[in-house]
């Protein structure tokens, strides 16, 4: 029982794992309907202490704008059973019970981000981006990028798009798109870090920077 409670206090305060159920991240993280999804553990404390980075793979609430979830978890109107999915969420064993997203930092407050260069690359503040764990679905390809008119990010939100970039919807088409789909640096719940959940995915979560130096 008390390694229960430790474990619900420090999920609760210092680091969660959530359930990979969309594949809107793939192949970075895996999720899809029916499968054995990736187990995330989320870093909570973080940016308690320093600010978010481009190419950060992020937990946030969702927007009031954003319409879909990508932690879907219907609630049993049972008080037990809700009770059982709430303990379960919180040991990573159930998808959590926040209107919660996972997706990929790419471009910070007050930078321009547009979508495409001749390469089909997004560009922020004019320079094209490095993206090395964008995923391409069979028969796609950067020409299939959908464009984007240029997105100057407000003071204290965020652009954030999945790795699959032909199967996400993110800050480029929720809301409506532009500013609205955007995200407040409030609503982030923390960093993912690694995928501990199955055994043959053990791995640390990419963040690599996909903004050019200087």
């Amino acid at each position: 029982m008390t390694a229960v409670v430790l474990t619900v206090l420090i999920q609760a305060f210092v680091a969660r794992v959530y359930v990979i159920p969309s594949a809107s991240m793939e192949n970075t993280l895996h999720g899809c309907t029916g499968c054995e999804n990736d187990r995330v553990l989320v870093d909570k404390l973080t940016y308690g202490f320093s600010d978010v980075e481009p190419g950060e793979v992020v937990v946030f609430r969702g927007p009031e704008a954003w319409t879909t979830t990508d932690f879907r978890n219907p609630r049993s109107t049972n008080p037990v059973a809700g009770f059982v999915q709430n303990i379960g969420s919180l040991l990573g064993i159930a998808p959590a019970n926040e209107r919660d997203f996972v997706k990929r930092v790419i471009a910070l407050p007050g930078q321009t981000v547009m979508c495409c260069d001749e390469q089909h690359r997004v560009v922020v503040d004019g320079k094209p981006l490095d993206e090395p764990y964008v995923h391409w679905q069979a028969g796609t390809s950067p020409a299939d990028h959908e464009p984007f008119a240029p997105i100057r990010v407000p003071d204290g939100r965020l652009f954030v798009m999945g790795d699959n970039r032909m199967n996400s919807t993110d800050s480029r088409k929720q809301g409506g798109g532009g500013v609205a789909g955007t995200v407040q640096v409030e609503n982030v719940i923390g960093k993912a870090r690694y995928v501990v959940f199955p055994k043959d995915r053990w791995s640390v979560v990419s963040d690599h920077n996909p903004q050019p130096l200087g």
